[in-house]
């Protein structure tokens, strides 16, 4: 069964607009895609086409070797979400949200209880199990949304925009964690419009008004200019709008690996 994420062809309307044309990559297993672009350059509705909130008879999406179209259930069964909004109740425990979602996964009680005591272990946070979610900072917030998303072990992780509200060290730090999950062979797909957060190994997608302007490895798109450069002149953006820091942390590999999709401009 082929792993990770195939984007063919995908387009979508709202009405007359046209939000997405034509949108082709790929995302392969182990590998971390950044999906970067300004507010209002289709992520959102890109996410909404993958999680089956919204349908499209344009294009094909390809989950884990489930047709997306085809085979529903499927295929969002091997895919973990973590939206930008939150989906944790603030007045259960952090070992009790765990629980829940794996029971709307179907996972049985002690497999679950294994789970979520494997989860927080990893997280370094076990001895908070009983405490009520409310009690964790923004950043432990996130990490348990990610681990309430790979819950159910999927192959394809999806983050909209996951670092919204958080401070600086605690946006490195889930970024860190999430590169490290792409590193054990989860395919993810990371939206964002900010570039400090798209590191020179990463595959890159770049959106802007519901068009792909360049896919690849980021290290071979932007050469020897910034990204933060590189987008803020294929976008024509403010400045401010797009970056709180430079690009970059982990150096590329000697063999970077490849994002299939459009041509770099």
């Amino acid at each position: 069964m082929t792993s990770g994420l195939q984007i063919q062809g995908v387009s979508y309307r709202y009405g007359a607009k046209e939000a997405l044309s034509g949108l082709s990559f790929d995302v392969p297993a182990g590998q971390f895609c950044a999906l970067l672009g300004p507010n209002g350059a289709g992520k959102s509705t890109l996410f909404s086409l993958l999680t089956r909130l919204f349908t499209s008879r344009e294009g094909q999406i390809i989950v884990a070797g489930q047709d997306l179209a085809r085979h529903p259930r499927a295929a969002l069964a091997r895919m973990g979400v973590v939206f930008q909004q939150p989906t944790l109740d603030l007045d259960l425990t952090v070992r009790r949200n765990l629980l829940y979602f794996a029971a709307l996964h179907g996972i049985s009680r002690r497999e679950a209880e294994r789970r979520a005591a494997e989860a927080l272990e990893r997280l370094g946070m076990a001895e908070r199990a009983h405490e009520p979610l409310r009690n964790l900072n923004g950043g432990h917030r996130r990490r348990m949304e990610i681990a309430r998303a790979l819950i159910h072990r999927p192959d394809v992780l999806l983050l909209d925009e996951p670092t919204v509200g958080l401070d600086a060290a605690s946006r490195r730090a889930i970024t860190d964690h999430v590169h490290d999950l792409a590193a054990q062979g989860l395919a993810v797909l990371w939206a964002t419009h900010l570039t400090d957060e798209v590191e020179d190994t990463d595959l890159l997608a770049i959106l802007h008004q519901g068009r792909l302007l360049a896919t690849g490895p980021c290290a071979d798109l932007r050469g020897a200019e910034p990204l933060r450069d590189m987008f803020l002149r294929l976008t024509a953006l403010p400045v401010a709008e797009i970056s709180s820091g430079d690009a970059g942390g982990r150096q590329p590999p000697a063999s970077a690996p490849t994002c299939a999709g459009g041509p770099a401009p």
